[in-house]
């Protein structure tokens, strides 16, 4: 993946966290400023959080934990749960694979990667690095990484997940998902998951909030009893257990409170739906189908040239020497007029080529 210029951008399609925070959270946060409470997520602001969310998951045995941001979430979850020896398997183009700086390697665990077409991983794909590392020569898998939505957009379907969650139980592997953009996964018309569904299946996730609508931060939830002893321990020790941490809780408080985490991760998607049909009427084909937020249609590299001259976005891949796929990414903040602009621009630089 590689990085479009930003240089006089009419608007980026770059991610999803390029804009601050939805307006119901700064307002909750400047009513709460001036409030004293306990550091650390002791505030009464994070307690509602968390109480508030056992109840949109159905689940009051689930423990759950605050921290900023996603690679920090995986770092603490994967780091604390893994023996020396072990390690996680992901899809290639999983997070942890690729856009983490080594972050996993560096705790001392080895990433056992799995080439997708999708982004998803199978029972049979994990099967594979099983039956590959069976002697103490080697590294010992022990967990599987599985992000939804993945980091192609495409989002799992229950039996898939119930299928790895199977397997996973089968052969002693921690089943954790990285739920960075889970809000569109659960909001996408191709999911039947919820929640709930979640918290029973995985052993541990957490819910994206910095890339729906909030200033910054993570759910970590915890539903596997063996992982959740001294959970906080790790988490102050990898730096991520926050003094101001009612800044989380305020903000998943107000995520969670009316379903507002549900309302933006839909809009996102429509945005991203509306823009998939458009470039495919002007005749263009995609990398993969359009699930949730993410779309990765294939261009003509003349024409991304041009048209990364108004707006922002990366080139996912190049498929040969003449075309590429880019990828995308709208967000709850993405107004249907900038659809209405790019869409207008790629027909012009189409129709001239």
């Amino acid at each position: 993946m590689s990085e479009c210029t930003e240089d006089k951008i009419i608007y980026s399609f770059k991610n999803d966290y390029s804009e601050g925070a939805h307006p119901t959270i700064l307002n909750a946060m400047i009513s709460a400023n001036m409030d004293q409470h306990d550091g650390y997520g002791e505030d009464s602001y994070s307690k509602e959080a968390v109480e508030i969310l056992r109840e949109k998951i159905n689940n009051q045995n689930v423990d759950i934990h605050f921290v900023a941001g996603g690679t920090q979430a995986n770092l603490v979850v994967i780091s604390s749960i893994l023996r020396p020896y072990e390690s996680v398997i992901a899809a290639d183009t999983g997070h942890i694979s690729t856009h983490e700086t080594g972050a996993i390697e560096a705790t001392g665990h080895k990433i056992n990667t799995v080439e997708t077409s999708d982004g998803k991983l199978t029972s049979e794909k994990i099967k594979k690095i099983m039956d590959e590392h069976s002697s103490e020569h080697m590294v010992k898998p022990a967990m599987v990484f599985i992000s939804n939505s993945t980091e192609l957009g495409t989002v799992y379907k229950k039996k898939e997940l119930e299928k790895i969650s199977l397997f996973c139980r089968e052969n002693d592997l921690i089943l954790y998902m990285d739920g960075a953009r889970l809000g569109a996964a659960l909001s996408s018309d191709k999911s039947d998951l919820t929640l709930e569904d979640i918290s029973k299946i995985v052993d541990i996730f957490y819910i994206g909030g910095t890339k729906n609508g909030a200033l910054l931060g993570e759910a970590i939830i915890i539903s596997n009893d063996r992982l959740k002893k001294n959970f906080r321990y790790n988490i102050k020790q990898k730096g991520a257990l926050m003094a101001k941490g009612r800044i989380l809780g305020i903000q998943f408080k107000e995520l969670f409170r009316e379903n507002l985490f549900f309302s933006l991760g839909k809009h996102a998607n429509l945005m991203a739906l509306r823009l998939g049909e458009k470039i495919e009427k002007l005749g263009y084909d995609f990398l993969s189908e359009t699930e949730s937020n993410q779309i990765f249609p294939i261009l003509p590299n003349e024409i991304i040239e041009n048209i990364n001259k108004k707006y922002g976005f990366y080139i996912w891949e190049k498929i040969d020497k003449d075309i590429s796929a880019v990828r995308l990414v709208t967000s709850w903040a993405t107004k249907e007029e900038m659809i209405d602009k790019f869409i207008a621009d790629l027909k012009s630089y189409s129709l001239s080529k």
